[in-house]
């Protein structure tokens, strides 16, 4: 019996709120980390690195297997790993133990990702901007629940979480596997056997999409990890504090569906270069803004702005390129992608303990995407951007 491809992308939705949730856990636990485990912030700190490195680590790698393999069993294999990642971490009885279960729930992620969003676009060819943003507000939901959830499994015990994780996604899986052989596939994917070749024929889309987004998200991966401390800077109690960086959050949720639909109506370059263009002027308002009123309406506005961009690059990418060539490029773009913005955290907290004020550093940055957002434009004004 065949079933339509709505119950496939039903289970593909619960799928990426479990890896995406799997990325984010171990923040809210870090203090029960330190208690349980007699450890430091830096040793604790690097737990959590650990998740997202292993969301970046098997995204090239996983793109080589994409032209050998069907997508759906890459799918498949993704949610196994981290069922088995998850139940690994919750019976960590030394930290190293932890932190090798952390990785590899990263790494279930990042299999997870490049191999899941070329396949929803040759699912539903004609409506890519609006699946992406269905499938992303479903990852971002995770983003919200992540902390409260630790907060109540933690008065039975801080495994709980884990093991959640991990008999959910081996449900998930388990039922994503039999509702896709029972679905008529699409065969978009099966001309993409060049992984080297696939990737340099699109280099220059991956390089615009880079260009376009590599900074935008490098700046805001140095905002939001350090959202509550820069609101706290301002004056803000740390309680709203926490406030203002869960409405960034679940700003994010409408902001996918939207800006998904959005992407699939509207130019896609020049609508990129919009909604980076109003990050930029957000994030400068945010720095002349004191008032708690104002700071709560900023929030909202810079969070539903900034997830706006994340399914239109995913639909400016996948809906331009070929299916010759789908899985590669993307590939290449996700593991560069996702490496330029590890890397905004850190070198934020650079120069704040350089001395220089958070105001300072982030009216630097939203100058700077704003003038990236003029050059750009002009470029694609004059017909040299590709898509």
């Amino acid at each position: 019996m065949t079933v339509s491809r709505s119950r496939l992308f039903a289970s593909l939705c619960g799928l990426v709120f479990l890896v995406n949730l799997a990325r984010l856990v171990f923040a809210p636990l870090v203090d029960v980390l330190i208690g349980e485990f007699g450890i430091g912030e830096a040793t604790v700190g690097l737990v959590v690195t650990l998740a997202w490195v292993g969301s970046a680590a098997p995204r090239l790698p996983t793109g080589i297997v994409l032209t050998r393999v069907p997508r759906q069993y890459v799918v498949i294999a993704a949610g196994s790993i981290l069922a088995v990642a998850s139940g690994f971490a919750a019976t960590a009885t030394s930290i190293a133990h932890l932190m090798v279960g952390a990785f590899l729930m990263g790494i279930a992620s990042g299999v997870y990702f490049v191999s899941a969003n070329p396949f929803l676009s040759e699912l539903f060819p004609g409506r890519v901007g609006r699946v992406m943003g269905i499938h992303g507000a479903s990852s971002q939901i995770a983003a919200v629940i992540a902390a409260p959830l630790v907060a109540v499994t933690v008065v039975v015990d801080w495994r709980l979480s884990l093991w959640l994780i991990a008999a959910g996604a081996a449900l998930v899986t388990a039922y994503t596997w039999v509702v896709a052989r029972r679905t008529d596939l699409p065969e978009a994917g099966a001309e993409d056997r060049q992984f080297v070749a696939g990737a340099l024929s699109e280099w220059k889309l991956i390089v615009t999409a880079l260009a376009i987004v590599g900074a935008t998200s490098f700046v805001w991966q140095g905002v939001f990890n350090f959202y509550e401390l820069y609101m706290q800077w301002k004056g803000v109690s740390p309680r709203r504090s926490g406030l203002l960086l869960t409405i960034v959050f679940a700003a994010g949720i409408p902001a996918f569906y939207v800006g998904g639909d959005l992407a699939d109506r509207l130019p896609r370059v020049p609508y990129l270069l919009s909604v980076v263009g109003a990050f930029a002027a957000t994030l400068f308002g945010l720095t002349v803004t004191e008032g708690f009123a104002g700071l709560l309406v900023l929030s909202a506005v810079i969070g539903l702005v900034i997830h706006a961009l994340f399914p239109a690059i995913d639909t400016y990418l996948l809906d331009t390129l070929p299916d010759s060539t789908r899985g590669s490029a993307y590939a290449v773009f996700s593991s560069t992608w996702m490496l330029v913005q590890a890397l905004g955290s850190y070198v934020l907290g650079l120069f704040i303990e350089g001395g220089h004020s958070y105001d300072e550093v982030f009216q630097v940055a939203a100058v700077f995407l704003a003038a990236t957002v003029v050059v750009l434009f002009a470029i694609d004004r004059a017909g040299r951007l590709p898509g």
